[in-house]
Formats: C-alpha cells, sequence, structure tokens
C-alpha cells in the first residue's frame, strides 16, 4: 500500500501563498487518483481538490481559484498550490490516495491517507 507524507505548511499572513506537497511511496502514483482535504479545529473534514489519474484536477468552490492541485508522477508527488490566502483557510491539510482513474470527493473515497500538515492563516 502506498505511504504518504505531507510537508509544506506554516504561517502565513492573509494573502500570502504555500505550496504543499505529498510524497507517495511504496506505490506508483500514476496509478492512483488524489485529493487534498482539510479540517479545522471542532469541524468536519473538507474537500478541497482532486486530481484523477491522467491529470484532470476539480476543486472545492471555497478554493476555486486560489487553489490548484497538480502531480509529478516522474516525482511521485502531488502539489498544492495555495494563492490569497484566508484566515478560514486555517486547518490541517491531508493528502489522500484512492486507487483508479476516477475522481471522489469525499473522504470516504480514499483509502490512504498522510499524516497532515498544519497551515495557519494570520489576519
Amino acid at each position: 500500500q502506498p505511504q504518504l507524507l505531507e510537508s509544506g505548511g506554516g504561517l502565513v499572513q492573509a494573502g500570502g501563498s504555500l505550496r504543499l506537497s505529498c510524497a507517495v511511496s511504496g506505490r506508483t502514483l500514476s496509478s492512483y487518483s488524489m485529493g487534498w482535504f482539510r479540517q479545522a479545529p471542532g469541524k468536519e473534514r473538507e474537500y478541497v481538490a482532486a486530481i484523477n489519474a491522467i491529470g484532470y484536477a476539480n476543486s472545492a468552490n471555497s478554493v476555486k481559484g486560489r487553489f490548484t492541485m497538480s502531480r509529478d508522477n516522474a516525482r511521485n508527488t502531488v502539489y498544492l498550490q495555495m494563492n490569497s490566502l484566508k484566515p478560514e483557510d486555517t486547518a490541517v491539510y491531508y493528502c489522500a490516495a484512492r486507487s483508479g482513474p476516477t475522481l471522489a470527493t469525499t473522504p470516504v473515497g480514499y483509502g490512504y491517507w498522510g499524516q497532515g500538515t498544519q497551515v495557519t492563516v494570520s489576519s
């Protein structure tokens, strides 16, 4: 099974940018569709973005136009470029993988998860 390791989180001022990375080991990334989710304290885990095995990407309305998900199968890594960050984007961000070519926008659609990386946006 794949192992997922997120990195790139941190503290940033509102309006700033961060790029999250998710390195996949143990399996070839090209076999999986990938997603990013986030969870703020006291809230449910919510969908952020997903990308299928051939590079088609989708994102939640709350981040559309600000966040972009991409993948580099040669590096076994997916990315989440986050621009124009807002305080409400503060959360732990999780990378997730699912076998097969199709996107999923709910957590139950994913069988493999990373440990998460904290993103904090100050006002």
